[in-house]
């Protein structure tokens, strides 16, 4: 049985230091740093035969992408639908102004992650809702390797449903910027052989 290789890359960083903001589908360049990392990423893969590069259509997630491809004869395939979760009205704000402009709703967030809606926004639910679809439409592509640029939202929503865990669990799955995810396919089972690979001299090992 042909085994799929399934690499799920979150894109390079973006600048925002340590200040915890709520960006979402603001559609923010890479920074400095993160076009470095793109960089190494594109080092590590240029080792990998890949037969295709997905990423979401968000600029952050196709610099990423179009780096990576660069090692490659391939143009990365940009999907809508792999687009982080939209936090409608509080999208750009940090999480200290959200804090004091919306506690309650801030409040019922922490109370009910996979199902509450920002004003104008997308739940967990709402995001896991249109990128499951789409990433098992790829995975049961006849392509055998595959890289996937996404956020850290939809990174997060697709390995827990690659670990069949409850949504509930998302923000228990760290996804820093630039890390490498492996999930292999057989059939129609799942594995994650890899997760939140952050990049260094390990990943020259992928295999």
């Amino acid at each position: 049985m042909v085994r799929k290789l399934i690499y799920l890359v979150r894109h390079g960083d973006i600048g925002l230091e340590k200040e915890k903001r709520f960006i979402g589908q603001s559609d923010l360049p890479l920074s400095t740093l993160g076009r470095e990392q793109a960089i190494l990423l594109k080092k590590i893969f240029s080792r990998v035969p890949i037969d295709n590069i997905y990423c979401s259509d968000l600029l952050r997630a196709q610099q990423t992408a179009e780096i990576i491809a660069s090692a490659h004869p391939i143009i990365p395939t940009t999907c809508a639908e792999l687009r982080e979760l939209h936090m409608g009205v509080w999208e750009g704000k940090s999480f200290a102004e959200i804090k004091a402009k919306y506690p309650e709703e801030f409040k019922e967030r922490g109370k009910d992650i996979v199902n509450y809606r920002p004003p104008k926004g997308e739940s967990f639910s709402d995001c896991y809702g249109r990128v499951k679809p789409v990433f098992e439409y790829l995975s049961e592509s006849v392509e055998t390797t595959i890289l996937i640029v996404g956020h850290a939202g939809v990174n997060r929503v697709i390995l827990c449903h690659v670990l069949g865990i409850p949504l509930e669990n998302v923000f228990r799955l760290e996804q820093n910027y630039g890390c490498v995810n492996l999930i292999t396919k057989e059939g129609l089972k799942n594995r994650l052989k890899y997760f939140n690979y952050i990049i260094n001299r390990d990943l020259y090992r992928m295999d």
